[in-house]
């Protein structure tokens, strides 16, 4: 076997490996996630201020003014996680119970990167109207509603419609999330190779939730979508789609992108997407073997590849590279240039919790992307284009960001300055990081088995 032969197997098998410790470890700890008293305990008698009958004051005091509830209880940092398992993971429609350990896993991420308490809530419908029905019916129990693995077209009107309906900030973490981060990848990324957003050529793989709002935020950004191309599962969208004319009602979404892209009229699949074009952005099925090197070698030069579906990217970074590809991202944390949400939705809400923002807007989105493509500074080249999670600095940046960005456009209901947000949140997911570790310390967590 050949030294490159045995380097391929090892990286095969550090891809490998996280499903493999995830399957020990989830057994060995029952979940991810617990709930942890705030408050003092000094004795039996604290339970008449906590609890009966002194609880009776706040209520009062809330029942006269509802606002109030943010000074009486965890609802201001509280936010629910709400999936039906329709779509999860690029795994497809597993389900609520099979869906549930991602939810947790999203919540734990809202935790330690963030500070955010989150809770996992999968419903047992996948019909429209009742998810969102359900969803109302619990909002005044949080702070924010993130949406999470909701099929499409679906996933589009439920977001519309609880923006519109809830009081509260709602968002779908696989659009606007993943949108966001993907950005602040393509802002870096373009910096490294000399080129400018509206010269640009980007071939968009997938048209599911996730690059749906990707081309949205990057077509209000600045790159020009008729020198864009998105292919689905049937190929290259346009106005020759009469499968998707035909169902323009149900997705309008989709529909949408087929009169404003590919003005040069372009068929075919995947293969034909991708000749000529600068950027590929990938959120297709899980691979390998999706996007082949031959067809990578057909971009144009200096390509950048996000290749970001889960848990295995489209084709493995090192074949990219290998075919031509100079910048090449997946979505996974175990290899270089990991563009992922997770470096976006903890800043990104912790900032929208801070000011108690209505809604969680584009620009705002815009403003975490910017952040988060700044933070990296001297240290951005072709193997780093965003921070790490390591870099938590880059979460409180993203709050005090999106923070003044709500206040800017009107929807905070609460003032304060960059420092006065930048300190908070600072503060806050330093307390999370600090809590977890003193749990370890303690051996309140306890530490994973031994092979």
């Amino acid at each position: 076997m050949s030294a490159e032969e045995m380097d391929v197997e090892e990286l095969l098998r550090k891809a490998e490996k996280p499903a493999r410790e995830a399957l020990k470890l989830h057994p060995f700890y029952k979940g991810k996630m617990e709930t942890a008293l705030k408050c003092t305990v000094r004795g039996i008698e604290d339970f008449a201020i906590w609890y009966t009958p002194g609880v009776a004051a706040p209520c009062r005091d809330i029942h006269e003014h509802p606002e109030k509830i943010y000074q009486h209880t965890n609802k201001g940092n509280t936010i629910a996680v709400v999936s039906d398992g329709t779509r999860v993971l690029g795994l497809g429609d597993i389900g609520p119970k099979a869906g549930m350990p991602v939810m947790e896993g999203k919540a734990l991420l809202f935790k330690y990167l963030g500070g955010v308490d989150a809770v996992p809530i999968m419903l047992d419908t996948k019909d429209p109207d009742r998810f969102v029905d359900a969803v109302m019916l619990i909002q005044h129990t949080f702070g924010g509603i993130n949406l999470e693995d909701i099929s499409q077209p679906k996933c589009f009107q439920i977001l519309d419609e609880l923006r519109e309906r809830a009081e509260i900030p709602v968002w779908h973490d696989d659009q606007q999330g993943t949108a966001t981060v993907t950005l602040a990848g393509l802002m870096n990324a373009l910096k490294i190779v000399g080129k400018e957003k509206d010269q640009i050529r980007i071939a968009f793989i997938g048209t599911g939730a996730s690059n749906v709002a990707i081309s949205r935020l990057i077509f209000s950004w600045g790159v020009d979508p008729k020198r864009c191309i998105m292919v689905d599962s049937r190929g290259i969208l346009g106005t020759h789609r009469e499968d998707i004319e035909q169902q323009k009602e149900a997705y309008t979404e989709k529909w949408h992108l087929c009169r404003v892209t590919n003005q040069e009229g372009r068929k075919g699949g995947i293969a034909e997407a991708m000749q000529g074009v600068d950027v590929v952005i990938a959120l297709s099925t899980p691979g390998p073997g999706i996007i082949k090197p031959e067809w990578v070698s057909s971009m144009n030069g200096d390509g950048i590849l996000f290749a970001c579906a889960n848990p295995i990217p489209e084709i493995w970074p090192w074949l990219a590279k290998e075919a031509g590809a100079r910048i090449v991202s997946t979505g996974r944390s175990d290899f270089p240039n990991q563009v992922n949400n997770s470096l976006g939705f903890p800043g990104i809400f912790r900032g929208t919790l801070d000011v108690r923002a209505a809604t969680i807007t584009d620009e705002m989105c815009f403003a975490a992307a910017e952040a988060l493509a700044t933070q990296i500074g001297d240290d951005l080249h072709e193997e780093q284009i965003l921070p790490t999670m390591d870099d938590w600095e880059v979460f409180p940046r993203e709050a005090a960001a999106v923070g003044m960005k709500a206040q800017e456009q009107g929807v905070a209901r609460l003032e304060k300055s960059y420092d006065e947000l930048f300190e908070r949140a600072t503060s806050i997911i330093k307390r999370s990081r600090d809590l977890t570790e003193i749990m370890k310390r303690e051996g309140f967590i306890k530490p994973p088995p031994q092979d």
